[in-house]
């Protein structure tokens, strides 16, 4: 099970992970500017952040294995309509389509992992499920960005959209049957922890998003790297990040430590992004950015999921968990057309600064919630 909602994860955000590691293909075929590349992010993860309220309500209420399949189905469809894109309009609407699978992503696999997981492993199940997000960069950034050496960018997702179809498949199959049909109360803003979690999640989704949309973009046109070596700047951020999500969730697993989690981990973001913005004068520091990128600043959203998990009113994990995602998702809609306007006029250095900033707002709010949380436990 684990496996296969690691799987389900690598899939929902795949189409974004593609659209930068193969960016600068698409920006050449398809004849997009840098911006139009940060458009497509903002409308994937624009869709993502309006339907996430939604997507928590219908996961608690129709049941995960439900969602799942049709979290995967959608995926496919998604990606074949990217691979078939004739001009950028068609292609921003292929990823707003895949807005869908990310609204239902950790919904779906965070009340999965409630209802079949034991209390004592749920932290290390989440954190590797997590890192199924990962799993997809490492993938759009190093197999399938060769495979589009071979057989074109379009052959490249075509591939990534049957191997969807099979997890779909596989997952109508091997999961459990949905409970019967559940009815809370719906909530459409966050409040007390959720609401935190959201904030932070927001700020820390614009810095992780400019990196993950620009990374291979910056690394051809500033670094004189080629498309294959550019892609898998991002294949080792998504490496780094799967390390960093199973790790740091497992030691979130003590609720003494992860409140402090959060802060700390943005706070070695900041040094990733000001690494990348020093690697304009050193071209190695952005392999070791790449790498500070994924253990700090991609680990970091796997904690707070495992801190919804562990706060999450009764029968409404689904909807707190779509609601924190709805936050992340905002912040990756936000911060690839702002670091877009700097990238298009050449100023990567700048736009890494913004990206460091970004990371440090996200430790201050985390930082304000860890201190006032400790408050109110040691008042009881």
């Amino acid at each position: 099970m684990t496996a296969l909602l690691t799987c389900a994860m690598a899939f929902s955000m795949m189409q974004l992970f593609l659209l930068g590691a193969l960016g600068p293909r698409l920006v050449d075929d398809l004849e997009v500017s840098p911006t139009v590349l940060g458009l497509a992010t903002t409308v994937g993860f624009g869709a993502a952040a309006v339907l996430s309220p939604v997507g928590g309500r219908v996961v608690d209420r129709v049941g995960p294995r439900r969602c799942l399949v049709a979290l995967l189905l959608v995926s496919a469809v998604a990606l074949a309509l990217i691979g078939a894109a004739p001009r950028a309009w068609f292609l921003l609407a292929a990823v707003a389509l895949g807005g869908l699978p990310q609204a239902l992503a950790n919904p779906a696999t965070n009340r999965t992992i409630l209802a079949a997981v034991p209390a004592e492993r749920r932290a290390s199940v989440t954190g590797t499920k997590q890192s199924g997000v990962q799993v997809g960069a490492f993938a759009a950034g190093l197999p399938l960005a060769a495979l589009a050496g071979l057989v074109g960018w379009r052959g490249a997702v075509w591939t990534a959209a049957a191997t969807a179809v099979v997890v779909a498949v596989w997952a109508a199959r091997a999961l459990p049957a949905d409970p019967p049909p559940t009815f809370t109360r719906a909530a459409w803003t966050p409040r007390g922890t959720i609401a935190w979690l959201a904030v932070f999640s927001l700020l820390l989704g614009c810095g992780i998003a400019s990196v993950n949309t620009y990374l291979a973009l910056y690394g051809v046109r500033r670094l004189e790297m080629g498309p294959t070596a550019a892609a898998a700047l991002v294949a080792v951020l998504g490496v780094a990040g799967i390390a960093g999500r199973v790790g740091w969730s497992k030691a979130a697993g003590n609720p003494g430590h992860a409140r402090w989690l959060p802060g700390g981990l943005a706070a070695g973001a900041v040094a990733a992004a000001l690494l990348l913005a020093a690697s304009a004068y050193g071209r190695p520091l952005a392999w070791v950015a790449a790498v500070a990128v994924g253990v700090f600043g991609v680990a970091a959203n796997a904690v707070s999921m495992v801190l919804v998990m562990q706060r999450a009113a009764p029968g409404r994990a689904g909807q707190d968990s779509a609601l924190v995602s709805g936050g992340f998702f905002a912040g990756f809609a936000l911060g690839p057309p702002l670091f877009g306007l700097l990238a298009a006029a050449g100023h990567y250095g700048t736009g890494w600064l913004l990206v460091a900033a970004e990371f440090a707002g996200a430790g201050v709010v985390a930082l304000a919630w860890a201190a006032r949380d400790r408050r109110t436990v040691a008042r009881r």
